[in-house]
């Protein structure tokens, strides 16, 4: 999505439940519809309102040198009820719903903020990722990680690693290796719900 597709919210340097502090901190969004209306907040998987999705605060667009920090559902949350009632000026949601990691945030603003928010749809997801995810997703993250040569730890795990940019080259053999990763999960996945 481009820059001009959302907006950004600037938090400052935001604290962090893990005890870390995120630099000159933003989270993207975008509005739809008449702000006369009932609020929903629709917290969406990698993409807006979400640090480390590329367009919030992630590790692609801060020049700080040192390892991203381990970020939380409850620091993301915090960030969107700042941004829902400092900037948008909300008082009280009508529902918060979510997809995948969507629904996981949806968990935690019903419970981060019960009296806020009338209704939760949380769907294809769970308040907590499961060890089998986690499996998962480290596995695609390797893949992609491996044409950086970087640790599967994470981004500058442990100060190890580069922030280099990526050269067309890597972006261009991470994103391969990333996408056969999930194509070989979604085949099994519809293959292991096939009732035949």
């Amino acid at each position: 999505m481009s820059s001009s597709a959302y907006e950004k919210y600037k938090l400052g340097d935001w604290d962090l439940q893990c005890g870390d502090v995120l630099p000159d901190a933003h989270i993207a969004f975008k509005t739809f519809g008449d702000p006369k209306n009932a609020a929903i907040v629709y917290p969406t998987w990698y993409s807006g309102s979400l640090f480390g999705n590329g367009q919030s605060t992630s590790p692609s667009n801060i020049s700080t040198p040192a390892p991203y920090p381990k970020i939380s559902f409850y620091d993301n949350v915090r960030a969107q009820h700042k941004l829902v009632t400092e900037y948008l000026g909300i008082t009280h949601l009508h529902c918060v719903l979510g997809w995948s990691m969507g629904a996981g945030q949806t968990y935690q603003w019903i419970t981060q903020y019960p009296d806020f928010v009338d209704l939760a749809v949380p769907f294809c997801g769970s308040a907590k990722t499961s060890l089998h995810n986690q499996v998962f997703l480290e596995g695609v993250k390797c893949a992609l990680l491996a044409a950086k040569i970087l640790c599967g730890g994470g981004v500058m795990a442990n100060g190890k690693g580069s922030r280099e940019p990526w050269t067309p080259k890597e972006k261009e053999t991470g994103l391969k290796a990333l996408g056969r990763v999930y194509a070989g999960w979604s085949v099994l996945t519809v293959r292991g719900r096939r009732s035949d």
